[in-house]
């Protein structure tokens, strides 16, 4: 797609640190990075979303996050690794070609889960329980 810049990335147009690459999928490092080593993981066919790329395509760019988790907790001796895949503006995706976050974590890093943690009742649960198997 013109105007996607992970389309340009890919076909050379923009510049990318590259972290692993494959016939399917890309990782390069973030110019946004959350910490040292965040990298993304993109499939080479355009995809806007988890909601527009087939199941099999998915799990090839997930294989990829992990190989690329095992090279950042490798070689950055990170303590951890946080994974994020969000989908939609609502969903805070802002570059609509589906991405992978692979985030290297430090002991006392200050980075944070992207929620509040709350517990809900039974009966919420159960509410959201039947409309989804509805």
């Amino acid at each position: 797609m013109a105007d996607c810049i992970f389309c340009g990335i890919l076909d050379g147009s923009i510049p990318s640190r590259k972290i692993y690459e494959d016939e399917e999928t890309l990782a390069f490092l973030d110019v946004f990075p959350a910490a040292s080593g965040h990298t993304l993981v993109i499939p080479k066919k355009h995809s806007a979303d988890i909601h527009s790329i087939d199941a099999r395509s998915y799990g090839t760019v997930a294989s990829t996050a992990k190989k690329v988790a095992d090279i950042l907790t490798a070689k950055l001796d990170c303590d951890g690794v946080s994974i994020f895949q969000m989908n939609r503006e609502a969903g805070g995706q802002t570059v609509f070609h589906l991405h992978i976050h692979v985030v290297p974590r430090f002991k006392g890093d200050d980075l944070q889960k992207p929620w509040k943690v709350q517990a809900t009742t039974q009966e919420s649960l159960e509410t959201t329980h039947r409309r989804i198997l509805s």
